[in-house]
């Protein structure tokens, strides 16, 4: 996409003023399908989108599941699903902080700064971009445990709703994972610190087992963990009497604003010093 596309059709240039909000958010839409068709083009990523949650559904489906639901594979992939379903979109929002720190290192978001476009354009550009990361992350993942056995036991609004919440969520959690890339020298450093991170929210919680099987010192943590509300709450919605929904559902959205509110102002500033 050429440099005078994104900047609206102008010439590019050192900025000379500011630009208007409608203008930037026009630019950031563009710069929104450019992120879009990076993954089109990358068979790579559209590959690792894919094959991940096949993975995690074939792995903890048939090798934990006789254990944990007692031989009943069928019940434990009712159970798991869900967790699956948080836990490969929020290892998908690493993305976002991976391909960031790749534009800053290729200098792309210096090309960037010298266009007539607004400064937190490519940010913001980046971020809704790779909504669409997220939405083959939950199809592919809620597809595949159909075809393996899954069923929606509530209606289907109750599905949309619990994929809806999913996606939110990730939304706030993306600018957890844009702030690494925007921290570390290196892709390899996002990964390392990234799940570093994730990788208590997710295995220290309701994702994969039940709360109540764990040691009592973990299920404290486990309890006021957002990825166990999360869980729980899409659970609830796709799979008829697990367990209630709007208590849930309402404190995982209160985490996912708290983090929005926490870590986008941070990642822009931090954006701002970097660019």
């Amino acid at each position: 996409m050429s440099a005078g596309a994104i900047a609206g059709g102008r010439q590019a240039g050192p900025r000379t003023g500011r630009v208007s909000v409608l203008a930037g958010l026009q630019q950031s839409c563009t710069l929104t399908w450019r992120s879009v068709l990076k993954i089109k083009t990358n068979s790579e990523d559209l590959l690792g989108l894919s094959l991940q949650p096949v993975m995690f559904l074939l792995l903890f489906t048939y090798v934990f599941g006789g254990a944990i639901a007692h031989g009943n594979v069928h019940a434990y992939l009712q159970y798991v699903l869900p967790g699956i379903l948080v836990q490969t979109v929020l290892f998908a929002t690493l993305g976002t902080g991976l391909m960031l720190n790749q534009d800053i290192s290729a200098g792309i978001f210096d090309r960037f700064r010298s266009l007539p476009i607004a400064r937190w354009a490519p940010l913001a550009g980046a971020i809704m971009g790779d909504v669409a990361r997220y939405v083959i992350s939950v199809v592919v993942t809620l597809g595949f445990g159909i075809v393996l056995g899954f069923r929606v036991t509530t209606n289907p609004f109750g599905a949309i709703a619990g994929c809806a919440l999913v996606l939110a969520f990730a939304l706030a959690m993306c600018w957890v994972s844009a702030l690494i890339g925007l921290l570390v020298k290196t892709p390899q450093g996002v990964q390392v610190f990234g799940f570093t991170a994730m990788f208590p929210l997710v295995f220290a919680s309701g994702v994969l087992v039940p709360v109540v099987t764990m040691p009592g010192w973990l299920q404290a943590f486990a309890k006021a963990n957002p990825m166990t509300l999360l869980a729980d709450a899409c659970r609830g919605l796709m799979v008829a009497h697990s367990g209630p929904v709007a208590v849930p559902a309402l404190e995982a959205m209160a985490w996912a604003l708290g983090i929005l509110l926490v870590f986008a102002p941070i990642a822009v500033r931090v954006y701002r010093s970097k660019t």
